[in-house]
């Protein structure tokens, strides 16, 4: 009897929070119309936890890294000392051509190597791998396999699209979840 041999593949997810009318930034580049609740935000502190690695572009990393790793994050609120510690113990994956140096427990990766790097990745980690931002998202659409967005109950009228203009994507509704303040989670894979 042959034994079945295990490859891992990481499954390369896009997740971020987004208007009604399916925006990640307003027209002024703000997000705070997308700030969760408790119930979303111990939700994305479980997603946290299940994720192998953060793929971030230069932007979105600057955001949260200097945010979560802020010494007085540790003081706050339990549910976001809980994401910092969990964000702080994933690895991060920083796409930059205008970064020289990245954070402790970062590693950075030129965008021309963004291609080659996620498909050696996806190959050789077993778990999830998180996109974080529209333009990386949009560079390696391709790759993508899940696209999860929280749709926060808000309509901004403009700003930085989830998805990139002019895309044309086939995906099934695997996953949905409704919070009592409500943001929808919705979880798509592609078809095809």
């Amino acid at each position: 009897m042959r034994r079945a041999v295990y490859f891992p593949m990481g499954t390369l997810s896009y997740a971020m929070s987004i208007s009604l009318d399916g925006y990640i930034e307003d027209l002024t580049g703000g997000i705070a119309f997308s700030e969760p609740d408790e119930e979303v935000h111990r939700f994305a502190n479980q997603q946290t936890r299940e994720t192998a690695a953060f793929l971030f572009g230069r932007g979105l990393y600057e955001v949260m890294e200097e945010f979560w790793t802020a010494p007085e994050r540790a003081d706050g609120p339990e549910v976001e000392a809980e994401f910092a510690r969990e964000y702080a113990a994933t690895p991060r994956i920083v796409f930059s051509d205008s970064l020289e140096s990245v954070a402790p427990g970062c590693r950075l990766v030129r965008r021309a190597d963004a291609i080659d790097e996620v498909v050696r990745l996806k190959k050789e980690t077993d778990g999830d791998l998180a996109v974080g931002g529209a333009g990386l998202a949009a560079s390696l659409l391709d790759l993508i396999d899940e696209f999860r967005p929280r749709v926060v109950p808000a309509f901004i009228g403009g700003g930085k699209p989830y998805f990139p203009l002019g895309a044309d994507l086939r995906l099934r509704l695997v996953e949905q979840r409704a919070f009592r303040g409500g943001t929808v989670y919705l979880r798509y894979e592609r078809i095809g």
